[in-house]
């Protein structure tokens, strides 16, 4: 039940948001005293609508968007009718059809720093002030798994060479064999050098006080590290997970309202630098997609369509960690909104950056002493915009299909 309710409350999130994005486009258009004409959530057969004004409002069957109607957005359009040919949206300056088209992008903007704000006081933003990289600080878990397989322990797996030594949790473990681990990595693969099934000795710190065990490591079946992709190996485990946070050392901070504006703008900065990372890696990520629908296993770090956010949204929430909801909804936004100022048709940034491309023209001419060439014919470009809707389409297809057959997951059930 609480999946079911996980799935749904990020799916109408979603549709909330893209709401509002187009509610951006028609406020900023009638405020400028363009027509808009029609302003539906929703697509397909229209189930209720109303008009007020010049404007129907609806909702359509479909609720997968929404769209709102601006006359005559290009020199091209034909749903200008007499009488409304200065309130033609491509008659106006350009400035002002800037801030009608990014008004939508804005708006994703706004609810992903309100969210951030808010979450900054009453669920906290990460810690910057944690060591990087962590020491390595443990938990002990109760068995080890034998094969490479992401479940719980079962019977017949081999107890934990570490509970069988007397690790605890949150022991820092410092050295093994007398080589010093600087972090929870540098362990693991200090770790899986030595030989399979041998003793090992751990050295480890325990609230400030040195400590010594001797562990028999288990021999597992794990992927290379340094080729995650690569058949499992023989490679010994010490029966920990990490890293773990150090003792008293939260891993979220929350803030008063005043203190919480610096730390969403600090916030806000990794998530467009973090943005911008992962529009950079999404063409390397298409062979990942394909591997993933064809029964290879799923990259955690390839890109989810709404079918994979909403899934993780009912796992976060089945699992008791509702704050990854906040963050998938913040995060979502941040993304849509940097998505669709790419200046390419039929995205918002493709008409912002055609108006401007226009009057960069115009000015040039002008003061080489030629002819105002006018406005771009949209026609010309639409081969162009076709092949961007059959690339971005062939690509929601793709990570829909991967989120169905071989979902992200984060939880382990």
């Amino acid at each position: 039940m609480l999946y079911l309710l996980g799935v749904v409350v990020i799916a109408l999130a979603i549709l909330i948001s893209v709401s509002l994005h187009e509610a951006g486009h028609m406020l900023t258009a009638k405020a400028f005293g363009m027509k808009v004409t029609r302003y539906f959530v929703g697509f397909g057969p229209t189930i209720w609508s109303f008009r007020r004004g010049e404007t129907e409002y609806g909702l359509k069957a479909i609720p997968l968007g929404g769209f709102c109607k601006i006359v005559g957005m290009t020199p091209q359009d034909d749903d200008v009718e007499p009488g409304d040919e200065k309130r033609a949206m491509w008659r106006y300056p350009v400035w002002k059809r800037t801030i009608v088209m990014s008004a939508g992008s804005v708006t994703h903007f706004a609810l992903a720093v309100i969210a951030i704000w808010l979450a900054a006081m009453f669920m906290g933003l990460p810690n910057k002030n944690l060591p990087n990289p962590l020491p390595a600080h443990v938990k002990v878990v109760d068995c080890v798994i034998p094969t490479d397989a992401a479940r719980e322990c079962a019977p017949g797996d081999p107890v934990s060479p570490a509970k069988q030594a007397g690790l605890r949790d949150d022991d820092k473990i410092v050295a093994v064999n007398g080589v010093q681990v600087a972090d929870y990595t540098a362990l693991v693969k200090t770790v899986r050098e030595l030989p399979p099934g041998q003793p090992a000795t751990i050295s480890y710190e325990r609230d400030g006080v040195a400590g010594e065990v001797r562990a028999g490591l288990a021999a597992v079946q794990r992927k290379p590290l340094d080729d995650p992709d690569g058949a499992p190996i023989t490679v010994s485990a010490l029966g920990v997970a990490g890293p773990m946070l150090p003792p008293g050392v939260p891993a979220n901070v929350t803030y008063g309202p005043v203190e919480a504006i610096p730390a969403t703008a600090g916030y806000t900065k990794d998530l467009a630098v973090g943005t911008y990372e992962a529009l950079k890696r999404i063409p390397d990520k298409i062979p990942a997609l394909w591997t993933a629908i064809t029964g290879g296993e799923r990259d955690k770090d390839t890109p989810i369509s709404v079918v994979g956010a909403s899934r993780l949204g009912g796992e976060a929430l089945e699992n008791g960690v509702w704050q990854l909801l906040v963050l998938l909804f913040i995060s979502l936004n941040f993304f849509v909104g940097v998505f669709n100022l790419l200046p390419l048709l039929p995205l918002d940034g493709g008409h912002i950056a055609i108006a401007w491309f226009e009057r960069a023209r115009s000015w040039l001419y002008a003061r080489i002493g030629r002819r105002d060439p006018g406005r771009v014919d949209y026609l010309k470009l639409m081969p162009i915009t076709y092949a961007v809707i059959l690339i971005g389409g062939a690509f929601t297809l793709l990570t829909a299909t991967a989120d169905i057959v071989n979902p992200i997951t984060l939880f382990t059930r």
